[in-house]
């Protein structure tokens, strides 16, 4: 896995890049359960944004271990998408509360005129 010509930094550094790895990973999964059992939908959609921006990390990180450019790339992409899609679910969430608002306020004029 690892080869014998790296230093012992190159090597601290590689298993500390795995490190942060697994804890992302773990982190992820974390955000996931926030994200299905979020009290409000709210939390829902601050631990989706979480979950984007620790992909993002996940990505770069890997992008370091294995050498390859391209992955800095996706992981651009991916976090742009990551930030277009939280920004919709926003909102959706906040046209679908104020749409509920005027529905209250709606009725509560008709009950008070009739």
């Amino acid at each position: 896995m690892i080869p014998e010509s790296m230093t012992l930094l190159e090597t601290v550094i590689h298993y500390f890049l795995i490190g942060a790895l697994l804890l992302l990973i773990v982190l992820v999964l974390c955000s996931l359960i926030r994200s299905v059992r979020g009290p409000a939908v709210a939390d829902r959609i601050v631990a989706v944004n979480m979950i984007n921006t620790m992909v993002t990390v996940i990505i770069a990180v890997m992008a370091v271990i294995l050498q390859e450019g391209y992955l800095m790339d996706i992981c651009l992409i991916y976090a742009m998408i990551g930030f277009l899609a939280v920004v919709v679910l926003t909102k959706v969430y906040t046209d679908s509360r104020t749409a509920g608002q005027d529905k209250e306020k709606g009725s509560e004029k008709r009950a008070d005129g009739a």
